[in-house]
């Protein structure tokens, strides 16, 4: 029997899925985020290595394909490391190396026209059209970009304590559940918690359930934080649809990613929006983990059927 690996690593979390030929999920294993940028190659590889060996087990199994979805493959020299790395590990099994939000997008809408709203500890707007082209928006990393996402989120929040406490901005509820959060007594408490503590961009990703629960109470700098992401991520994702020409066709637009699960008005909003501004578009929740679009496309490989979109000339 056929068996193949289905890889997503994300930046918060890494999940492999062992299926067979039939693409029946055998076993599942997770460990912690896997992006290049925030942890390192080293990390990546001990990561990745962990999660095969655990999904494979003790089964006499040979995976005849992987795929491995992770952000930063489409910059040649973040690809050339991730190849790098399964080259070693990889089994030698016939391996595919694609962006996380292709994975995505073929798990919500597999071998479909579509986009992808992923928000999690960074985001991005992935689609691609019935052409086979693909256009992307956003994924530039939490220095450079990541509007939308967790840390986003987490980020701005602290920054409107900290306003606050200089009286620069407007008083917020965020103040007493961010020192909660990290449990000290001043905002000057942050200063030490945040840069010596935890800089990692996921640990400030955590911080946007605390901005949701100020929004839930009604806290204006809360709602204003949230709206900002709502309206960032709109526009990635209809950028990536307009590029695609895919206005007024029937697609649909994915949401994939924790953040949509930890501020569910997010998800509610652009629920709302994306329908407005793509008439015929549809959304919903990718409600399965990204790495069964993994293991479709590395059943596609095994195949010699995948097919990954090439992006537009612009």
């Amino acid at each position: 029997m056929i068996h193949v690996l289905g890889i997503d690593a994300g930046g918060t979390k890494t999940v492999c899925q062992l299926a067979d030929e039939h693409g029946h999920v055998v076993a599942e294993a997770r460990s912690t985020g896997a992006n290049l940028q925030a942890v390192g190659e080293l990390q990546v590889e001990k990561v990745l290595h962990e999660v095969m060996e655990e999904a494979l087990g003790d089964r006499e199994v040979i995976p005849a394909a992987i795929c491995l979805g992770i952000a930063g493959v489409d910059r040649p020299d973040d690809a050339a490391v991730v190849r790098g790395i399964m080259k070693r590990i990889g089994y030698k099994a016939r391996t595919l190396v694609v962006n996380d939000a292709l994975v995505a997008l073929e798990a919500g809408a597999p071998g479909q026209p579509g986009v992808v709203i992923i928000s999690g500890t960074g985001s991005i707007s992935y689609g691609r059209n019935a052409r086979g082209v693909a256009a992307r928006s956003g994924g530039w990393g939490y220095v450079l970009g990541d509007e939308g996402s967790g840390y986003w989120i987490g980020r701005a929040a602290l920054r409107a304590v900290l306003r606050a406490e200089d009286r620069r901005g407007q008083a917020t509820a965020l103040t007493q559940l961010l020192l909660a959060h990290y449990g000290v007594d001043r905002p000057q408490g942050l200063i030490h918690a945040v840069y010596h503590s935890n800089l990692k961009p996921s640990a400030i990703g955590s911080l946007a359930q605390r901005v949701h629960e100020a929004f839930a109470a009604g806290d204006e700098v809360a709602v204003g934080i949230l709206r900002g992401a709502a309206n960032e991520l709109e526009a990635s994702a209809m950028s990536v649809a307009r590029r695609l020409d895919l206005i007024g066709q029937s697609f649909a637009f994915i949401m994939a990613g924790g953040i949509f699960k930890a501020v569910p008005w997010l998800k509610d909003e652009l629920s709302r929006r994306l329908p407005v501004l793509a008439p015929g578009s549809t959304v919903r929740l990718l409600e399965v983990e990204p790495a069964a679009g993994a293991v479709r496309l590395a059943l596609q490989e095994v195949a010699g059927q995948a097919t990954v979109p090439a992006y537009g000339l612009e």
